[in-house]
């Protein structure tokens, strides 16, 4: 007999973008030693990130990387060097934590073929859902598809398989529209609407034309967190096709998120046409 999850909760929250809740219910007693490093990866915020010494688990001495390379972007090279060296100690680097931390770092530094050197191997649900994703990025949704096949085999239900799926879906197109939309919306009914599922919602609905629709779900998503770069970045294209004005949601992005792939392509058009100016002028 199996033995109880008692994360299952927890990790849906997460998983979906419901950080709050999953902070709400993450005083769960009794739990395991491995279960209570597990549920303290999850809850970032009830971690002060200063107070993870040298003597924290090596999953906690992860997340604590991965905090302090998205908060401080001008230790990014040092962060990324303490990386390396964790993944070259063989008493820790193939744990599975670190792996998937290493895979989402080597992501936003958009080195691929480094990130997949860590997450292609696989083990957990977290490092097959980052596979797709990062397979996505590289416009391979062959390689994507076959991960999820391995994650419909090991759990069709489990909620990183329905993103998984819906991701893929959104990056075939097409009929599979629909089905992403229906994805995210059965999420939105077992679970607290997240932004991350109004994001999902509204990018299909942007997929088939349905521009107003998108842009009430993304006003909704808005209201939760107003600086969220996905929301801001969706609100930008989606006002475009409705003929509206964006520029606050670009300035909002911009000022926010000054990296964002969005920023640097507006702000790369932006010179192009300065330039454009300056040599008829």
């Amino acid at each position: 007999m199996a033995a109880p999850d008692h994360l299952f909760n927890l990790r849906n929250h997460f998983y979906l973008g419901a950080f709050q809740s999953a902070i709400n219910n993450s005083d769960i007693p009794n739990l395991p030693q491995e279960d209570a490093v597990e549920r303290d990866c999850l809850g970032l915020s009830l971690l002060v990130v200063n107070e993870i010494d040298d003597s924290a688990a090596t999953p906690l001495q992860a997340v604590k990387l991965l905090a302090l390379y998205l908060s401080n972007p001008d230790n990014k090279e040092s962060t990324i060097s303490s990386l390396k060296e964790w993944l070259a100690d063989p008493a820790i680097g193939n744990n599975s934590t670190l792996r998937l931390i290493a895979g989402i770092i080597f992501m936003h530094e958009e080195d691929y073929n480094e990130a997949l050197k860590h997450t292609n191997a696989g083990g957990t649900m977290e490092l097959h859902a980052l596979n797709v994703q990062i397979f996505l990025k590289m416009h391979r949704s062959d390689y994507a598809e076959r991960q999820l096949r391995v994650m419909q085999q090991t759990d069709e239900d489990h909620t990183l398989t329905q993103l998984a799926s819906a991701w893929l879906n959104l990056a075939v197109g097409g009929s599979k529209i629909q089905e992403a939309y229906l994805i995210f919306q059965d999420l939105s009914e077992k679970y607290p609407m997240t932004g991350l599922i109004l994001n999902g919602k509204a990018v299909c609905c942007m997929h088939m034309g349905n521009f107003d629709e998108a842009e009430t779900l993304l006003l909704e998503a808005l209201n939760k967190d107003a600086k969220d770069p996905e929301t801001l970045a969706n609100l930008i294209v989606c006002s475009l096709h409705l003929g509206k004005s964006s520029s606050r949601y670009l300035s909002q992005l911009k000022l926010s998120y000054p990296h964002h792939i969005l920023v640097k392509r507006a702000t790369s058009a932006e010179e192009n046409f300065e330039r454009a100016i300056q040599s008829v002028a």
